[in-house]
């Protein structure tokens, strides 16, 4: 009897019923087909009977495998870190790990990201420009257009879904700043969260950036909360444990299976958190000044090669504050700020050599290609006044001013759960020495240009080299890609994909001086655009400094900027502008950047950036609404998908039900300490606290004098704004039962947002607390049966 080979249908176990003897069509190529995911199982069978005993005995359906070879990948990414932070490129903060795999592998010096996260995030997922990923801005500042609306499209497929479907077990840590901004709710969808990409297991936040002691974690779709009861609890440990947890279940399980692992901490974005015995280990380290900080990082960086020995250290601006003009007071704080950065990039690269360790003691880290990007930009200089911040949300978002001696009385806040502090834009220039400018500047190296590091044991000629070809990170897939033997698919699920824009990096691993092959990128965000072509960049000149988040808007960025023309291959920190010495090269690469442009999704060009933050530019699922009704259950929606309550009138008429004996915790609360509302029950009381931000002159109570009785009740606060403008002023009113028990004034409101990582929850406060009055989660002890916010 001729043998034939037989689908097997995953969903049902089921075999095709063909008895022709013939490959299926989707079999025509041999199994297995790795261009066009995913790959079903196959089987060879023989005689099929009615009975067992007639039928010949068979093998089970084959899985698919990854390749033979194919090495597990540990891809790590740090937030916010400029070139010249980390010690491993001449920086003044201590990373050993960073330092190891550069050591052991190789450094590239001329390594690119996009300027700004998620942009930077879509393409190292993807190995497509950011625009090609529909990803131009940031999720929360999206538009309609088809470069910038967030929805990544199947046919841009992820590391995750390739990797999965050839056989890796794929996971993602930490930061996920890819997901729409109205679709970061539990309530989904889902499609374009990390399991929804390919990824088997996602643990970590969602959004910019996040509170590192009260993280808004999710466990693939499932908010969790592991820092209750822990009171040492810090998100990069607790990352840590988990991906060592993953990587040892996954070897323990299927040891010959090789594992991916994306780790990216939300360090050293704001706010810089950090344990307090690593703050205090860089005391007194950064006492004299930003400009100092810079010099001596520019003299480390030639020392050690990774900046040529004729390269320049470009002049910090004048518009950037400078150390001399601080008074003593400034300086203590500026100094502590850096302390607390410091400490946290450190703490996070510890965690990172955990993980290391952890691959290392399973005998696994000789066969595990480790890539390490310190930063998806260059280092944060998005402080406005070049005195650091106590609260981002409070002073950006917010416009919350810091006073010098509260910051100076609380020095011993920053970096602990009470501050969410961010450093001196001058020490962000100081940290992308020896380059121009800083993050959100696409158009210069300071914000483009990070380091990069990696190893594979085995594969490298020169370890502890470095390399200076081109790279970018729409690079690192292919190199992931081509490392393991597998093919960029054509189709994933049926989707037609479009061609990576990334090229692969293994050409360079055993010849340092190969020829460059990633000729060709644009770069391009919020207006600042700049393109390389053969050691040749062409930058506009920004118009908005880099912690000017509103400004005029040009009508057309590509005429209206000025254009700058740097040779990187003479001249390695972009430090000498020759535009009026070339005008024709010039004019020859914005005709390249026009034509990358077109190809790309990159017009409309478009330079706002605060100006697009309001939900009501974006899909949201509550446009028009006037009555949102909630329930006990409900847990962290996001200021986008829930009600609307800043800068209006409203009213929240909760239906309650108090044992005997009384009750008390939260009823209904959004936001927190930096910003936000509480409706309680306080020892028995009503009581409804506001924080406009974390100041003690911000703290609004207003509470009634009795608490409420056994029994079903209706508790009522009647928010009454006084209207004329964001902001302004409001009076708060509590009634039981309709009879009013207490009332009170609120000076100011917040704004415009009241957190980046707290939502919306009902019956419990599992964030930060809107005061100290009480603890979280403060879980309500009576019965919730709906809470109604309605808007006028």
């Amino acid at each position: 009897m001729k043998k034939i080979l037989i689908l097997i249908c995953i969903a049902t176990i089921v075999s095709c019923t063909s008895q022709t003897g013939e490959k299926p069509p989707s079999q025509s190529a041999e199994w297995p087909d790795r261009l066009h995911l995913p790959i079903e199982p196959y089987q060879e069978v023989g005689t099929i009977a009615p009975s067992l005993g007639e039928s010949d005995p068979i093998d089970w359906p084959k899985e698919i495998t990854a390749p033979e070879g194919a090495p597990n990948v540990l891809l790590v990414m740090m937030d916010d870190v400029g070139f010249g932070a980390s010690s491993a490129f001449g920086g003044p903060i201590p990373t050993p790990t960073f330092d190891r795999i550069a050591n052991e592998g190789l450094r590239f010096n001329n390594f690119h990201t996009t300027a700004v996260c998620s942009p930077t995030r879509a393409a190292l997922i993807t190995g497509r420009n950011h625009h090609v990923a529909s990803t131009g801005i940031i999720m929360e500042f999206s538009t309609p257009y088809p470069g910038y609306h967030s929805m990544v499209s199947r046919s841009v497929g992820t590391i995750g879904e390739i990797l999965t479907d050839n056989g890796y077990g794929t996971s993602w840590f930490g930061k996920n700043h890819n997901v729409p901004d109205w679709q970061t709710s539990p309530a989904g969808p889902f499609s374009l969260w990390p399991t929804g990409l390919g990824f088997e297991y996602f643990y970590g936040f969602l959004g910019g950036d996040a509170h590192q002691y009260r993280p808004p974690v999710y466990e693939n779709t499932r908010p969790v909360e592991p820092y209750l009861d822990q009171e040492d609890y810090h998100f990069d440990k607790d990352m840590a444990d988990h991906t060592i947890r993953w990587i040892r279940d996954q070897k323990s399980v299927w040891p010959n299976k090789p594992f991916f692992s994306y780790y990216t901490p939300g360090t050293a974005h704001a706010p810089h958190h950090a344990p307090k015995e690593w703050i205090d280990k860089f005391k007194g380290q950064f006492d004299e000044g930003w400009e100092s900080l810079r010099k001596m990082t520019f003299e480390r960086q030639k020392e050690i090669g990774v900046i040529p020995e004729d390269a320049v250290l470009n002049p910090t601006p004048d518009s950037y504050k400078k150390w001399d003009s601080l008074s003593d007071k400034e300086k203590m704080v500026a100094a502590r700020e850096m302390e607390c950065y410091a400490a946290a990039l450190a703490h996070a690269d510890y965690q990172v050599g955990r993980v290391m360790e952890a691959i290392e003691a399973m005998g696994e880290l000789d066969n595990t290609l480790v890539i390490y990007i310190m930063g998806d930009n260059g280092a944060s200089a998005e402080d406005p006044t070049g005195l650091g911040m106590t609260s981002e949300i409070g002073t950006l978002g917010n416009g919350v001013v810091d006073d010098i001696d509260y910051m100076v009385e609380n020095l011993d806040l920053f970096g602990t759960m009470w501050f969410e502090n961010h450093y001196s834009h001058s020490w962000a220039h100081a940290m992308n020495t020896p380059f121009q400018w800083d993050k959100k500047i696409a158009s210069h190296l300071g914000g483009t240009r990070t380091g990069m590091a990696l190893m594979w044991k085995g594969h490298i000629i020169d370890p502890g080299s470095i390399r200076d070809q081109f790279s970018h990170v729409n690079d690192i897939v292919p190199t992931i890609l081509d490392a393991a033997n597998i093919p960029q698919p054509k189709t994933i699920n049926g989707f037609e994909q479009v061609p990576m824009n990334g090229t692969s990096l293994v050409y360079t691993f055993n010849d340092p001086d190969a020829e460059e092959r990633h000729k060709t990128q644009y770069f391009e965000i919020i207006g600042n655009q700049g393109i390389y072509h053969d050691g040749w960049i062409a930058s506009t000149t920004p118009k908005r400094l880099p912690w000017e988040g509103r400004g005029e808007s040009s009508p057309d960025p590509f005429n209206d900027y000025n254009w700058e023309l740097y040779n990187l291959t003479e001249d390695y920190s972009q430090s000498n502008n020759i535009a009026d010495e070339y005008p024709e090269k010039l004019e020859e690469l914005r005709a390249i950047f026009k034509s990358e442009a077109e190809k790309n999704k990159v017009f409309p060009l478009d330079d706002r950036y605060i100006e697009r933050a309001s939900p009501e530019f974006r899909p949201e699922p509550n446009r028009g609404r006037k009555e949102f009704v909630y329930y006990g259950s409900t847990n962290r929606i996001p200021e986008g998908s829930a009600v609307g309550t800043k800068n209006t009138s409203f009213t929240i008429t909760a239906k309650l039900n108090i044992p005997s004996g009384g009750a008390e915790g939260m009823i209904i609360t959004q936001g927190g300490w930096f910003a936000g509302y509480g409706l309680m029950l306080l020892d028995g009381k009503p009581t409804f606290a506001y924080s406009k931000s974390h100041y003690p002159k911000d703290k609004y109570e207003v509470a009634a004098s009795k608490a409420i009785p056994a029994g079903k009740h209706t508790l009522v606060l009647d928010f009454a704004y006084d209207g004329d403008g964001a902001g302004k002023g409001a009076t708060a009113t509590l009634l039981v039962d309709g009879e009013q028990v207490a009332q009170g004034r609120i000076d100011e409101t917040v704004p415009t947002r009241y957190s980046m990582t707290e939502g919306l929850e009902v019956g419990r406060d599992a964030g930060m607390p809107v005061t100290k009055e009480y603890k979280v989660p403060f879980n309500f002890t009576g019965e919730i049966e709906t809470v109604t916010v309605t808007l006028p």
